[in-house]
């Protein structure tokens, strides 16, 4: 099982250790894409703070976020899994997971990343600013500048099982699976519902959304689940005690769409 993640846009301070080899990271694909980014965002940072801002949409009070870009050839790196922080990331809870699912979660999350592409959480990365939606000023937007380079890369990483695909839609735009891949993958949506005037209503929210995203990584790492297809994530995440609304795609070569409704947000 592959499982895709969204990056968090917060993310905690560098490492002390040893700095960033970009040669080192998952997905050797990606060098090339990963150094062009590299040196056009550090270079921007370093000569131009002002047009940096904006570029990056910063901000004023989030200006100290272009000079840590400056250093991020030097700066300390940390596993990718204690960079990322937020909603998702809490409930995941990587740090508290027994080390079997822990071992597990280093052979199967990806985070996507405007900067990276993609990262495995193991994967040693200092600390940055750069979403996906960043239009570089030679390079252009990042969700196109990616699509090539991991039109290889995720196929491979994806190998024959089942991919779980957990991305926001800025990130999803820098790969969509196809053919063969697609009917093997599955995309969550997260519902509230909540009874108005005697009629259920659902809604995305996009906090418990989040949440309830990391909580289901957790919970499928913890019970060493395998499912090979969608087919049967649906039945797993069931057994799990996740009320889950699925179907078939009419259509060959299209992802499965699956709709988790939650009645309690927390």
């Amino acid at each position: 099982m592959l499982v895709l993640l969204p990056p968090s846009e917060g993310k905690a301070a560098s490492g002390r250790g040893a700095p960033l080899k970009v040669e080192s990271l998952s997905l050797p694909a990606l060098a090339e894409a990963r150094t062009a980014v590299l040196d056009e965002l550090v270079e921007m940072c370093a000569s131009d703070e002002e047009r940096a801002r904006t570029v990056l949409g910063l901000s004023e009070g989030l200006r100290g976020e272009i000079a840590k870009n400056t250093e991020l050839r030097t700066a300390g790196a940390r596993p990718a899994g204690e960079i990322y922080t937020g909603v998702l990331y809490d409930a995941l809870g990587l740090a508290t997971l027994e080390p079997e699912a822990r071992r597990r979660a280093r052979r199967s999350l990806l985070v996507f990343s405007g900067l990276w592409g993609a990262v495995g959480i193991g994967d040693r990365i200092p600390s940055y600013r750069c979403s996906m939606r960043v239009k570089l000023p030679r390079l252009g937007a990042l969700g196109a500048h990616w699509r090539a380079p991991m039109e290889k890369a995720l196929p491979e990483a994806a190998g024959s099982g089942l991919v779980l695909d957990l991305r926001s839609s800025a990130y999803a735009a820098a790969w969509k699976p196809k053919g063969e891949v697609a009917e093997r993958t599955a995309t969550v949506r997260v519902l509230h519902a909540q009874m108005v005037d005697g009629v259920e209503k659902r809604s995305v929210v996009s906090h418990f959304n989040k949440a309830t995203k990391g909580r289901i990584v957790r919970d499928l790492l913890n019970a060493g689940a395998k499912p090979k297809g969608p087919a049967e994530l649906v039945g797993t995440l069931r057994e799990l005690g996740y009320a889950v609304e699925a179907e078939a795609p009419a259509r060959a070569g299209r992802p499965w769409a699956l709709d988790v409704v939650v009645t309690e947000i927390h």
